[in-house]
Parts: structure tokens; C-alpha cells; sequence
């Protein structure tokens, strides 16, 4: 009854940029935390950033300065903007959002179905 859908994956070279979106749909009172995660091939999972509905972010070590996570809260929304990307950003993006169901009132841990993020060097 709920979803999350990641957009803006795709193909750059090393240096270059992309946006990152998700957009979570369906019977929803309120969402939070928000959050990215990765997962290189051969790889664990790992979290990138996070973001709560008041503003407040987190971001693993090896983004700060180069990934900026954002919130459009009135269009359930979350964005990541990667710039100065490194070969070792490739991997497949996730999207995780901690929401609270409208007509169940219970509350999911969501997953979206991921993007792939591949840099070049």
C-alpha cells in the first residue's frame, strides 16, 4: 500500500554528477526517517545518508562534501546529489523510508528497487 521509486541512476564519468530521486506513494500520514543506501558488487549493503522530516542529516564518511541529501516533504520526496563521483560510487542506490501507513496505522520499513549508479574512470 506503500512504495518508494528511485529515479536519476544511470552512467557518468569520473567528476561528474548525478540526482538521485525517490518518491514515496500510497496511503501515507508521515514519513521519517529517510535514507540512501548502496550496495557495490561483491559488497554489503551500507548506508550513505540520511535525513529526518525536521532536517537533520547524516552521511557515511567517504560522501561528506561530495553527497547532499534533501527533502521536499510536501511531495514525499528525497534527492541525493552526488558530485566529484568516484568509481567507487558505483553501485546500485536504495531508498529506505520509515513510514507510517494512513489507513493501518502501522509502521514499514520501505524499500525501493533500487538505481544503478555506474562511474567510469
Amino acid at each position: 500500500q506503500v512504495q518508494l521509486v528511485e529515479s536519476g541512476g544511470g552512467l557518468v564519468q569520473a567528476g561528474g554528477s548525478l540526482r538521485l530521486s525517490c518518491v514515496a506513494s500510497g496511503s501515507i500520514f508521515s514519513i521519517n526517517p529517510m535514507g540512501w543506501y548502496r550496495q557495490a558488487p561483491g559488497k554489503q549493503r551500507e548506508l550513505v545518508a540520511t535525513a529526518t522530516s525536521g532536517g537533520s542529516t547524516n552521511y557515511v564518511d567517504s560522501v561528506k562534501g561530495r553527497f547532499t541529501i534533501s527533502r521536499d516533504n510536501a511531495k514525499n520526496t528525497m534527492y541525493l546529489q552526488m558530485n566529484s563521483l568516484k568509481p567507487e560510487d558505483t553501485a546500485v542506490y536504495y531508498c529506505n523510508a520509515g513510514i507510517w501507513n494512513s489507513r493501518t496505522y502501522r509502521y514499514l520499513d520501505v524499500w525501493g528497487q533500487g538505481t544503478l549508479v555506474t562511474v567510469s574512470s
